[in-house]
């Protein structure tokens, strides 16, 4: 069987979004795959510092920030942080227009504490006692710090949660040439969330670096993703396959659907395209 890498999204695609457990039917795929000879490798938006309760799991590398850090068997061979000005200049634009943000640096995230206390004061409102409740957890569980414990580390991407779509009009222009606006739309409980990544790179010239580094031929790596974040990943790779869980969009573009993540989707697509050895 010819080698392969496949490149795995985190969050909706190997775990439940925003949770560390991996459903042991995948752990068992990914380590009878990595038997075989194929490499396994985990490329996510999350932060180095967000994925560390998997560095316990056997993983021939890792593609964090989307892109901006990859480590290919425990070698460091893509690092790109943001230039202090790019980060002080995003900051500013960010804060004089009231948008809320998130950091993502090598030790974790640091995010507004205003944020939590505009859901406090608006918590009799829609979901926002819920939503409230969903961040105070995400950020006990994926090492999210107050922005008060922030001493301007390196900052691989910024996330953002807006009131009005006004709100990004200057930044957006501002900051384009050197970041991509990725804002999904308006969720359900009436924020603009969205993330600002560095034109530099994303996870499909990503998979390409990880490709060239370990000489395996871009026809032979499967991307496995959910989100519109997922997008170059699948688009750039051999063989894409989507969660059914994930975005109408993306799977609009992908080769194959696999199973949800309750539904053991890894081990699904594994079993299917022969990863994990003889059926």
């Amino acid at each position: 069987m010819e080698q392969k890498i496949i490149f795995l999204d985190i969050d909706g695609t190997l775990t439940e979004p925003g949770k560390n457990v991996v459903p042991k039917s995948a752990l068992w795929a990914i380590a009878q795959a990595r038997k075989q000879g194929h490499y396994v490798f985990l490329c996510t938006g999350r932060s180095f510092g967000m994925i560390l309760p998997f560095l316990k799991y056997d993983f021939d590398g890792i593609i964090a920030s989307a892109g901006g850090y990859i480590e290919c068997r425990k070698e460091v061979i893509y690092d790109c942080p943001m230039t202090e000005k790019q980060r002080r200049t995003a900051m500013d634009l960010f804060k004089e227009n009231g948008i809320f943000q998130t950091l993502e640096c090598m030790d974790g995230c640091y995010t507004d504490e205003g944020f939590k206390d505009f859901l406090r004061s608006h918590a009799g409102e829609g979901n926002n006692s819920e939503l409230l409740r969903w961040q105070e957890q995400i950020e006990k569980s994926l090492n999210v710090f107050p922005m008060e414990k922030y001493r301007e580390q390196p900052v691989y991407k910024i996330i953002m949660v807006g009131t009005s779509w006004e709100q990004f009009v200057q930044p957006k222009k501002i900051l384009s040439s050197d970041f991509v606006f990725s804002i999904p739309g308006e969720d359900p409980n009436g924020f603009i969330n969205g993330e600002i990544i560095n034109r530099k790179f994303n996870k499909g010239k990503a998979v390409r670096k990880v490709c060239e580094r370990l000489n395996i031929p871009l026809c032979r790596s499967i991307a496995v993703g959910d989100s519109i974040n997922d997008k170059e990943m699948l688009e750039t790779a051999g063989l894409s396959i989507c969660m059914r869980n994930g975005s109408e969009e993306l799977k609009k573009i992908a080769d194959d659907i696999c199973p949800s993540v309750q539904e053991d989707g890894i081990l699904h697509a594994f079993s299917k395209y022969c990863l994990t050895g003889k059926q």
